[in-house]
């Protein structure tokens, strides 16, 4: 749609989307127990049809569109996080995915984050996946501790995904897209 105005101008006003199909950047997901659980006997399909997008941005994140289901990545992030941040993150968005496939809200605006259903079965889908790769408790307590959450809310949810806390320090020391 263009827009002609009092001001001499004219502005499209439904600039394209650039996606690209997610095995492009990760492959391998597929084979990875915890998704092939997730999505079942579609999950080739699933992960043919996932589209991603990326954006440049100065802080780093990741997150999931509840308009399609695909995939928002920052070029900044998937450059510079370590690799099991990303890693976990992925696995962490796919089970949003799954969630946009069956209907189910990504975001619950009157609830805290580390109260949503959406968040909270994805960071248990995610603190499996960590557990099984091999991390320990404190390495998930931190993987858990992000800059939008305060120090209250990140308790609370490593409590509710069964995690012994420790004392360690408060800087987030990775960060997504909040929702």
């Amino acid at each position: 749609m263009t827009i002609d105005s009092k001001y001499h101008v004219r502005i499209q006003r439904d600039a394209p989307t650039k996606l690209y199909p997610f095995e492009r950047f990760f492959r391998g997901f597929g084979d990875v127990a915890a998704i092939r659980g997730l999505f079942g006997k579609q999950t080739v399909k699933v992960l043919r049809r996932q589209k991603v997008e990326f954006f440049s941005a100065r802080f780093g994140y990741m997150g999931t569109s509840d308009v399609d289901g695909h995939l928002i990545i920052s070029n900044r992030y998937l450059k510079e996080g370590s690799i099991r941040d990303v890693y976990l993150d992925i696995i962490h968005e796919l089970c949003h995915v799954n969630q946009f496939r069956h209907h189910k809200p990504l975001f619950y605006p009157k609830l805290s984050y580390v109260d949503a259903p959406s968040e909270i079965e994805a960071y248990r889908f995610t603190v499996k996946e960590g557990k099984r790769i091999g991390m320990s408790d404190q390495e998930l307590v931190d993987y858990l501790k992000v800059q939008w959450i305060s120090p209250a809310e990140h308790r609370r949810l490593a409590r509710r995904m069964g995690l012994a806390l420790s004392p360690s320090s408060g800087t987030p020391h990775r960060s997504r897209i909040r929702r």
